[in-house]
C-alpha cells in the first residue's frame, strides 16, 4: 500500500550533523536517500550501500557490522553481508515492504539530534564528505524503459517531426514508451560522448550523410527504480503498482535529434537514443517522498479516461508527485571564465499526463517480466510555458533544424540561447555541462531534494 505520512516526517526533526539541518540542504533527516559509492579510501570500487545526510554519506555498509539496522538486536556478519554492493539486489526488493520502513527509522534515529552520545560516536566513524566519495548509479540497472509521457511535450515534439499531426490516436489511451539500453546507464559526472550515427538525405532521393551528431540535445526526466518485480506472464495491477515502487531519480535521456527524425520511423527511437542515459547517484524512496504526492494530471474536457486497468480512486487523488524540476547549462568557455550555470528551464512533473503507476501498470498488463532495479524514465518533463520545456529541441523550437513548421505553438519562437559569454545555443556543443536539479517543497513539511544530475559533452570518436 502507498506509504503514509507519520513521525519520519516530521518538520521539527533535527539531526546532530549540522549540515543536514541547513533549510536549503537538499538532505534533511526527513530525507535519506539511497545510494552506492566508495569512501574516500576506496576509490574504484563504489560498491558500498549509503544514505546521504546533510554534507555527509553514512556507509550503512560497514555500519552495520556495528549496530543493528535491519533488525532489533546487534550488528551481525550476517547482517552486514546484506548491505554489502554486490548484495544490493537481494537487499532492493525487501525495501520496498517493512525492512524499508524499519531501516528509514532506524536510519533516522541513529541520526537524530536525541542519540545518545556513545552511539553518535559509533556512527560518526562511517560518516564521509559527499565530495570525497565515488557514485555509482544508485541501483544495478537490470533494464530500462523510456515513456513519453508529458502531453506537452508530445504535442511540441509532434508538431515538429509530423506537422499537422502532432498526436497520434493512441497517446491518449495508453503510456507510450520503447525500450532502452540497461547497458548505457551511466552515472552522473560520467562525460558524454557526443554519437556518431546516420542522418536523413539533404534532397529527397539522396543519400544519407553519417557523422557526429549536430542536434545534440538532452531530456529532463524522472526515473522509477523498481524495488520489486513480478512473475513473467502475471500483470501488476494499477493497485498494486505502487508496491513495487523503491524510489525516484533524476534522468537525463541524451539524445540525437537528427538522427531519430531520420530513423523513428516506423518502430520508435534507437540510435538516436541508445549511447548515453544519466541517472542522479541517490534514490528518493517513496516513503520520504509521501508529503509530495498530489492528484493526477487532471485531462481536459473532451480526453479520454483512461481504461478501468489504468485507473483506480488511489491514482486519481495521489498518483502525481510535486516534485520542482530545473535545466542547468555551462559551456566550456564558462567553466573557464568562473561564470556559474544559467538556468535554462523550470518545470514541475505533477504536470505529467501519465503517472509512474500507469507507465507501470502499461508494461507489465501483457505479462512482461519487470526485475528489481529495472529503471523506468517518464519521458522529457515539460509543460505548457516555454520557460517549463525540459528539452532544447522545444525551447529553441526545433533550432530551425527541420524547417518552419506550418503553424507554431503560441508562445514559440526559434531563437537560440543566448549565454553570459556570447556564445548562442540551439543544441549542445561540445564541452557543454548540462545540470539536472529536482526538490519538493511543501507548507508544514521539510524540503527534500534529488541532488544533481551532471553530463559534460565531449567530441565524437570517428572510427
Amino acid at each position: 500500500m502507498p506509504y503514509k505520512i507519520d513521525e519520519t516526517h516530521d518538520p521539527s526533526l533535527e539531526s546532530w550533523v549540522e549540515s543536514a539541518n541547513d533549510p536549503e540542504t537538499d538532505f534533511p533527516i526527513q530525507n535519506l536517500p539511497l545510494c552506492r559509492f566508495a569512501p574516500p579510501h576506496e576509490w574504484g570500487t563504489p560498491d558500498h550501500f549509503g544514505t546521504r545526510i546533510g554534507d555527509k554519506i553514512l556507509d550503512l555498509t560497514q555500519l552495520s557490522y556495528h549496530v543493528p539496522l535491519s533488525a532489533e538486536g546487534t550488528g551481525s556478519p550476517e547482517e552486514a553481508q546484506l548491505f554489502l554492493g554486490e548484495n544490493i539486489s537481494d537487499l532492493v526488493p525487501n525495501l520496498c515492504g517493512p525492512l524499508g520502513h524499519r531501516l528509514r527509522r532506524r536510519i533516522q534515529s541513529l541520526l537524530s539530534a536525541s542519540c545518545p552520545t556513545e552511539t553518535r560516536s559509533i556512527v560518526a566513524e562511517e560518516l564521509f564528505s559527499a565530495v570525497e566519495c565515488e557514485f555509482d548509479h544508485s541501483h544495478p540497472c537490470t533494464d530500462y524503459t523510456d515513456f513519453y509521457a508529458s502531453v506537452f511535450h508530445a504535442t511540441n515534439v509532434g508538431s515538429m517531426f509530423r506537422p499537422g499531426n502532432a498526436l497520434l490516436p493512441n497517446y491518449k489511451h495508453i503510456p507510450i514508451g520503447y525500450h532502452g539500453r540497461a547497458s548505457t546507464v551511466v552515472a552522473s559526472g560520467t562525460d558524454i560522448r557526443r554519437p556518431m550515427g546516420q542522418t536523413a538525405p539533404a534532397e529527397e532521393g539522396g543519400t544519407p550523410g553519417f557523422g557526429p551528431s549536430k542536434l545534440f540535445d538532452y531530456e529532463l526526466e524522472m526515473g522509477l527504480v523498481l524495488g520489486r518485480g513480478n512473475q513473467l506472464g502475471h500483470p501488476i495491477s494499477i493497485e498494486e503498482a505502487e508496491d513495487h515502487m523503491l524510489g525516484l531519480c533524476l534522468l537525463n535521456d541524451w539524445s540525437a535529434r537528427d538522427f531519430q527524425k531520420w530513423e523513428y520511423q516506423p518502430l520508435g527511437p534507437f540510435l538516436a537514443k541508445s549511447f548515453a542515459t544519466s541517472v542522479s547517484p541517490y534514490i528518493v524512496t517513496m516513503e520520504a517522498l509521501a508529503p509530495f504526492r498530489c492528484p493526477a494530471f487532471e485531462r481536459p474536457a473532451g480526453d479520454p479516461q483512461p481504461l478501468p486497468h489504468l485507473d483506480s480512486d488511489h491514482n486519481r487523488a495521489l498518483g502525481g508527485f510535486d516534485i520542482t524540476l530545473e535545466v542547468h547549462l555551462a559551456s566550456a568557455q564558462m567553466r573557464e571564465r568562473g561564470i556559474s550555470p544559467i538556468r535554462l528551464s523550470k518545470g514541475n512533473f505533477k504536470d505529467m499526463y501519465w503517472t509512474f503507476a500507469q507507465m507501470l501498470a502499461h508494461h507489465a498488463s501483457n505479462g512482461c517480466l519487470m526485475q528489481p532495479g529495472d529503471l523506468l524514465g517518464s519521458g522529457t518533463v515539460s509543460g505548457e510555458a516555454k520557460d517549463s520545456r525540459g528539452c532544447l529541441l522545444e525551447l529553441t523550437w526545433n533550432g530551425d533544424a527541420f524547417g518552419d513548421p506550418p503553424k507554431l505553438v503560441p508562445g514559440t519562437d526559434r531563437t537560440a540561447i543566448e549565454l553570459p559569454t556570447g556564445e548562442e545555443r540551439k543544441f549542445l556543443a561540445d564541452g557543454d555541462e548540462v545540470i539536472l536539479k529536482g526538490y519538493c517543497e511543501r507548507e508544514g513539511y521539510r524540503r527534500i531534494g534529488f541532488g544533481e544530475c551532471r553530463g559534460i559533452v565531449t567530441p565524437a570518436v570517428r572510427s
